[in-house]
């Protein structure tokens, strides 16, 4: 889509609009937007660039109300959303790094959303109108999905993607706790002395090497789901662990400690199963995977370890 020309000279009703809705409220939108953050932010706007968008709706005349509005609702959902998601205002400051927030008009053809939507780009946090929606749906343009998806596909450098990393944080490190503490008295042990290693670099690559396949059946959104779908695969190795009575049968036990002397229970991905075709549990060495393919990640995942006892 080509990009329409700014406008040379706004009118003064406009000019007016924009100095006394947006210019005079500009110093608290950068306070509020940077104690939200944690750190200093600023606003740019360039409002000669935005206004020929105006298709007539209340941007017309109230160009200044409008790019505020803009700006409130994306303070309200980066408020909302840092006090759900612990973390998020660090990966917010990482991954747009320049610490700006702006306003511009989607170029990506077809539009990556209906009405509005948001992006990183050069560092910068942009909130996106489409090309004829300046001004509609003003409170959502960083509401979770598109916040998200932009700050997953902003630049970055580390082993696990944005979504990974937040669902990790969110749906495993919680609750990983609980079920290493059932593993290990099931086993007579303290939490200590087992381990539980979601493996996540390795399975994270794995299954993003598998998506981009051609054909591919890994899941579309295994990334938001790598966090939840591992503790599901601990979860059933507890489960299989005390239905074949480990806690209760000292001989199971004895035969379960001298099978997994490490006590390490490791997930990973594997390009071909042994057994069966969804998942399975082996035993290498000292340690008792729980493994999967590519294209069958969170499949059947309660019968992950459902045939421990015959490896015992």
């Amino acid at each position: 889509m080509p990009r329409l020309p700014p406008a040379e000279k706004l009118s003064l009703a406009v000019r007016k609009n924009f100095r006394d809705e947006y210019d005079a409220n500009k110093a608290d939108l950068e306070k509020q937007l940077s104690e939200v953050l944690g750190t200093a932010w600023t606003v740019e706007v360039n409002p000669n660039a935005i206004w020929p968008y105006h298709n007539d709706g209340y941007a017309k005349d109230s160009l200044g109300s409008c790019i505020k509005g803009y700006i409130d609702g994306a303070i309200y959902q980066l408020k909302y959303l840092t006090g759900r998601y612990e973390n998020l205002a660090q990966e917010v400051n990482d991954l747009a790094s320049a610490h700006v927030i702006t306003i511009d008009v989607e170029e990506t053809s077809p539009p990556r959303f209906s009405y509005c939507g948001c992006d990183v780009q050069d560092g910068k946090l942009r909130i996106l109108f489409t090309e004829k929606c300046l001004g509609t749906n003003i409170d959502y343009a960083m509401a979770e999905e598109p916040l998200f998806n932009a700050l997953n596909a902003a630049p970055a450098t580390k082993p696990l993607s944005f979504r990974a990393r937040i669902g990790i944080r969110a749906d495993y490190e919680p609750a990983i706790g609980a079920v290493q503490h059932q593993i290990a008295e099931l086993l007579g042990k303290d939490d200590s002395a087992v381990t539980l290693n979601p493996n996540f670099e390795e399975v994270f690559a794995k299954l993003a090497e598998g998506r981009k396949a051609k054909n591919s059946d890994v899941r579309d959104d295994f990334e938001q789901n790598l966090g939840s779908f591992s503790l599901k695969y601990f979860e059933a190795l507890a489960y299989q662990m005390k239905y074949i009575k480990v806690g209760e049968d000292e001989m199971i036990q004895e035969g379960f400690l001298e099978a997994v002397p490490s006590l390490e229970f490791v997930l990973r991905v594997v390009d071909a199963l042994k057994n069966d075709s969804y998942c399975e549990c082996v035993i290498e060495g000292d340690k008792l995977y729980l493994q999967c393919k590519p294209g069958t990640w969170g499949s059947n995942i309660d019968y992950v370890a459902s045939k421990v006892m015959d490896l015992l």
